[in-house]
């Protein structure tokens, strides 16, 4: 699947098959689950720092350097969103979005490549505690604007460690290291924003068919996706 640059959240495919449902399933989405799936995922990548950097990510158009700086620049974004006195209801709080080159993630967040790949990975864990920070400051009540509908900080925690997820799923299908998240982390935040997603496949699974990068049984790989972000009142209320 090719991603569009954008601010976060436009790279997701406007699919319509994943809507609200009634049953949430396990939850909520912490502020320790986002820093638990960037933990995993520093791991990973630190294992991986002699590796060709500069590969393409999986199906995305991106290499695997560019992947990991545009995972940083979401979970920055998604903590930025949250952050302001009044957040903003209509629009991404204005950063300027630009790519370093044509047909790459528009970012605000870029890593300096004379650090190399440790330096790459202090930037996402940098990016993945501001996050966590908010989520777990930020009053419940709190809302703020994303392109598919304003959400929470559960809302936004979910998005990070989906964001994380399955981006690592990219890379390590670059550089060629191991990765499988958490099957209750994976739960959790299926139960949060795919919430019709089917059961029986396992959480892993489901979640990498959910994001259009993958098949499960029966059910084809999707090539237009979205997630649901709405507070879990809004869910139960549609």
């Amino acid at each position: 699947m090719s991603e569009a640059p954008g601010p976060p959240g436009t790279h997701l495919g406007p699919g319509a098959h994943l809507g609200p449902g009634a049953h949430l399933g396990p939850g909520p989405v912490t502020a320790d689950d986002v820093r638990d799936a960037v933990r995993a995922a520093a791991a990973v990548l630190r294992g991986a720092r002699e590796a060709d950097w500069d590969v393409r990510a999986g199906s995305l158009e991106w290499s695997c350097w560019e992947t990991v700086e545009h995972l940083a620049d979401d979970l920055f974004a998604y903590a930025a969103q949250l952050g302001p006195e009044q957040p903003p209801s209509d629009r991404e709080v204005p950063f300027v979005w630009s790519p370093r080159r044509p047909g790459g993630p528009a970012n605000v967040v870029f890593a300096d490549r004379g650090a190399g790949a440790a330096g790459l990975v202090q930037v996402l864990e940098a990016s993945g505690a501001l996050l966590t920070a908010v989520v777990r400051t930020a009053a419940p009540d709190v809302r703020s604007h994303h392109v598919f509908g304003a959400s929470d900080p559960e809302g936004f925690a979910a998005m990070g460690v989906v964001e994380t997820l399955v981006h690592l799923h990219d890379v390590a299908e670059g550089l060629g290291v191991r990765w499988e998240p958490d099957a209750g982390l994976c739960e959790r935040v299926l139960a949060r924003l795919f919430p019709d997603a089917p059961a029986g496949a396992g959480p892993w699974p489901t979640l990498l068919w959910a994001t259009g990068r993958g098949e499960i049984p029966g059910r084809a790989r999707l090539t237009r996706w979205r997630w649901h972000g709405a507070p879990r009142e809004a869910a139960e209320k549609g």
